[in-house]
């Protein structure tokens, strides 16, 4: 499905009704709007462990401006003020209010971006598996961890010059160690890849690589969320720690599931979402 969002042409997808029958009662159940990561990918990427969320709340995801399959060639557009400010002009647009507002990786870097532009807007945030300013030097530590000194120097070579080539060694050869539990034989997700969108906004120099969003989160004052993987390489989790302490002003709840990787649920599904659950219903954690 697509709306028209800010002058672009944005596709979301639903899973699940906003209001049930439930003991012969009709009942509105929390909406939840998930953001995908890349950038430069679609939202197919978290279907997969999330979708049984649906059967407490109402799933709403979206590609982003200039991914998966929304409109937005632009590259001036391709910056996280535009699409923290798409966030709320789809709510705005498809009539969603006090959403719970769910991000991982990119997709929290743009949560944060919109709570802290539009702190009144979201009932609650999740920001998943993303800091508040990155560091160079210890991701391509902890992939030489994860994976030794040659996939150490991949990770460097991405992040140090994000040329064709480099996208192309890294997405083979890192990408697959990003999580711990993945099976080998698994079927890929069907997802759309936009490879100079990711280039804009995470090469050296750009908006990714060079943003520090940890003074401007005091100004997020909703519940929020924060998931971390203690395997993580990508987003080290002592990156997520700092940016989760640096909410001040939000009742905060930090999670941190040391066997887990990029995205928790991605290793272990019924844990994590009976994590996001608890949050979302307001249950207190064990």
């Amino acid at each position: 499905m697509f709306v028209e969002v800010n002058g672009n042409r944005m596709f979301f997808d639903v899973s699940g009704p906003k209001i049930r029958a439930v003991d012969g009662v009709a009942v509105e159940v929390p909406t939840l709007l998930l953001l995908h990561g890349g950038p430069g990918f679609d939202h197919m990427g978290m279907k997969g462990e999330l979708l049984p969320l649906a059967e407490h709340c109402q799933l709403v995801w979206i590609d982003h401006r200039g991914n998966g399959r929304s409109q937005g060639d632009d590259p001036a557009q391709w910056n996280l003020e535009q699409w923290a400010d798409d966030v709320y002009g789809f709510c705005q647009a498809v009539g969603i209010e006090k959403p719970i507002v769910l991000g991982q990786s990119f997709g929290g870097h743009v949560v944060q971006a919109y709570g802290i532009k539009y702190p009144e807007h979201a009932s609650k945030l999740i920001i998943s598996s993303i800091c508040a300013k990155w560091d160079f030097n210890l991701c391509v530590q902890r992939f030489t961890e994860r994976g030794g000194a040659e996939i150490g120097r991949i990770a460097a070579n991405m992040w140090g010059r994000m040329e064709d080539d480099d996208i192309a060694e890294y997405m083979r050869v890192c990408h697959p160690i990003y999580n711990v539990s993945a099976a080998p034989n698994a079927k890929p997700t069907p997802t759309i890849q936009k490879f100079k969108v990711l280039q804009h906004y995470l090469k050296p120099g750009a908006q990714f690589q060079t943003i520090d969003m940890h003074a401007d989160l005091a100004k997020i004052t909703c519940p929020t969320l924060v998931l971390a993987g203690g395997q993580d390489p990508i987003i080290p989790w002592e990156l997520t720690r700092k940016m989760a302490d640096a909410l001040v002003n939000s009742e905060m709840r930090y999670v941190q599931m040391e066997h887990c990787g990029h995205g928790i649920w991605r290793d272990d599904g019924p844990a994590a979402r009976a994590v996001i659950l608890d949050f979302i219903f307001d249950k207190n954690p064990a």
